[in-house]
């Protein structure tokens, strides 16, 4: 159970863009990506229009935002954790509009057993990108490490109702949809 969630966070954590992008949340290409995302029926189509949402939720055209994003994304890499949550930190404090910057630092507190920390950065994420997926997925993560069934199954309800292709995500809906209904198997 916990390397799956490890492994979601790592995941949407270290995804790089497809292509470059120099906008964020407010981007207006999103619109026309996220009912893409929703309709498509193509795996590998989805896989590309997810990356290039992550590509445009991590691009900013401020210079050194993007500089303190790759070395936190490098620390995280290279299982420096400290490292990373103070490049988050960084990236936060210079734009707090900037929901990535909440999220990957969410992602790190994450890794580091803070999961209220972990949890207020998530909900300040969707304050700023109500789409976040990612955010969604990692927030329900964090309620199944805590055992907390129901708040579990509501994140990871709505990250699908963004992404229907979020790999692992479904099947963690339907089994705790049986469990939370009484009926483990």
């Amino acid at each position: 159970m916990t390397r799956w969630i490890l492994a979601i966070f790592t995941a949407l954590a270290l995804l790089t863009p497809a292509v470059p992008a120099q906008a964020m949340q407010d981007d207006p290409r999103l619109a026309r990506l996220f009912v893409a995302l929703h309709s498509t029926q193509s795996p590998g189509w989805a896989q590309y229009l997810e990356q290039t949402i992550w590509g445009i939720w991590t691009e900013t055209a401020d210079p050194e935002t993007n500089r303190l994003m790759e070395k936190g994304l490098t620390a995280m890499a290279g299982d420096e954790a400290q490292a990373a949550l103070a490049a988050f930190n960084d990236v936060v404090k210079r734009q707090p509009n900037y929901a990535e910057g909440w999220n990957k630092r969410a992602t790190v507190e994450y890794l580091l057993n803070q999961f209220d920390a972990s949890i207020a950065d998530i909900l300040h994420t969707l304050q700023l990108e109500p789409r976040h997926f990612g955010a969604l997925s990692g927030l329900g993560g964090i309620y199944l490490a805590q055992g907390n069934k129901e708040a579990a199954l509501k994140a990871f309800s709505a990250a699908l109702a963004i992404d229907p292709h979020l790999d692992g995500v479904q099947e963690q809906v339907d089994r705790l949809k049986r469990e939370v209904n009484g009926d483990p198997i």
